[in-house]
Formats: structure tokens, C-alpha cells, sequence
């Protein structure tokens, strides 16, 4: 079984580890990831405020010189523990336990709009890059969709794939074989901020019930949560979610 997950536009500073492009998922895509990185560097150095205002999401200047680096010579940590945000606060993962990292560490993959397909255990560094937007002329979302899909659907091939991931991420990939994702209603009406919460609280539960299928997915009890209804259409089971009062 594997968990897709969403990167965040807000990252942790720091890291020990010297970075290693072809260490992340799929060696393969190094050439490809090369090419991207380069695109976002030759921008970075060009130091036009107005291009790295959009690349980035920022409008401060001093908010936008932070993220002026070199990517390649920037220390790494854990792409799990480097994503802040909604998601990963409610997860938690410094406070779970041993075999509950490992479980993330083996179970989950991230989908970052820079690194394209990561393990949460690939050591990445820290970088800024606005969600939908491209990086020069490249279409980060078609880029890896081109470049990494193919190796995601032969990657998952065997596995079930429980989706985590904010509906934009069908554009880097979407699965080809049956798959599971979750829907949140509060008051009969689907939330969206909190959606990511609820998510983070999702992959917690899984890692600490070390959960190895969707039919113990299913079973499993979630505070907060209660199955409303599951809908299948297609390769697509979404099951949805109320939240309790």
C-alpha cells in the first residue's frame, strides 16, 4: 500500500546533509529534474524581483531574497520534516513513534511542484515555488506528468494507493488502476482548508495503526471522523467523510 501525499508551499530551514539529485525517487528523472533545477537557478540568479514574485508566491522583497539560494549546495533533510503547513502540522511526524516514521518513511509519496515524485525520506533542500506556476517555460505540472507518470504507474502497479493529494495533483499524476480518495463534509458541505487537516490526521492514524490495505483502511477509527457514504465510479473509490460536531 502507498499514500500519496501534497507537498506545502512552506518549507523548514536547515539540514545536515549534503543534497543529492540522483538519490530521490527514480533515478531516472535526474536528467529531466537537472534540466528543471537549472531553469530555476539561471532565474534565481538573474535576480528579477518581478519573475521570482510570481515563481515564488511573495511580494515582500526580503521575503523573496530568503529564497534566493543555490539549490544544488543547500543542506537536505527529510522531504517529510522539510514541508510545514496545514497537513504536516496535523500529522505531526516528529511526535510519532519509531515504527509510525517508518511507516511514513516507506509508505508515502510526496509530489513536489519542483522535485516532481519523492519519498518522505528523500533528503531535499529547502526551495520556493508557487503552485500552477512554471519555472521559465516549463510546465512543471506537464513536465512531470511526460517525464515521471509512466515510472509512478509501474511503480504502484502492485500496490494499493490510498490519494491524499489536493485534486490539482492529477495533473502531475493520476492512477490508471482502482484507487482510493476521501472527501470531508462538515454540515453536508464539502471544507476545503480543513481538508488538509483532516488529511494530516488520516496519515497519522494509518502510521500508528500501521495500516497495510484499504480494507483496513476502512476500518479504522479516526477521532473527529465518521463514513458518511463510498462511491465508486470508474478505478476511482472516494469515501466521504462527516465531521463531527
Amino acid at each position: 500500500m502507498k499514500i500519496l501525499l501534497a507537498p506545502s508551499e512552506t518549507k523548514k530551514s536547515g539540514g545536515k546533509t549534503p543534497f543529492r539529485l540522483e538519490s530521490l525517487l527514480f533515478a531516472s528523472l535526474t536528467p529531466h529534474r537537472k534540466e528543471l533545477l537549472d531553469a530555476y537557478q539561471r532565474i534565481v540568479d538573474q535576480g528579477d524581483m518581478q519573475v521570482l514574485s510570481k515563481m515564488f508566491g511573495l511580494k515582500k522583497e526580503s521575503d523573496i531574497q530568503a529564497h534566493c539560494r543555490n539549490i544544488l549546495a543547500s543542506p537536505a533533510m527529510k522531504a517529510i520534516e522539510r514541508y510545514t503547513g496545514v497537513a504536516f502540522d496535523h500529522l505531526n511526524y516528529a511526535s510519532l513513534g519509531n515504527d509510525a516514521k517508518h511507516y511514513v518513511d516507506t509508505h508515502v509519496i510526496l509530489h513536489s511542484n519542483l522535485f516532481g515524485f519523492l519519498r518522505a525520506n528523500d533528503l531535499i533542500p529547502e526551495y520556493r515555488l508557487k503552485q500552477g506556476e512554471a519555472v521559465g517555460d516549463i510546465k512543471v505540472d506537464a513536465f512531470y506528468r511526460k517525464h515521471g507518470a509512466p515510472l509512478m504507474e509501474a511503480y504502484l502497479k502492485n500496490e494499493e494507493i490510498l490519494d491524499l493529494r489536493a485534486g490539482y495533483y492529477d495533473k502531475f499524476y493520476k492512477p490508471k488502476h482502482p484507487y482510493m480518495t476521501l472527501k470531508f463534509l462538515k454540515e453536508g458541505k464539502a471544507v476545503s482548508h480543513w481538508a488538509k487537516a483532516y488529511r494530516g490526521l488520516v496519515l497519522r492514524a494509518a502510521a500508528q495503526a500501521q495500516v497495510e490495505s484499504l480494507d483496513d483502511f476502512l476500518k479504522l477509527p479516526i477521532e473527529g471522523l465518521r463514513i458518511e457514504e463510498i462511491q465508486t465510479k470508474g478505478n476511482k473509490t472516494e469515501v466521504i467523510y462527516a465531521i463531527a460536531e
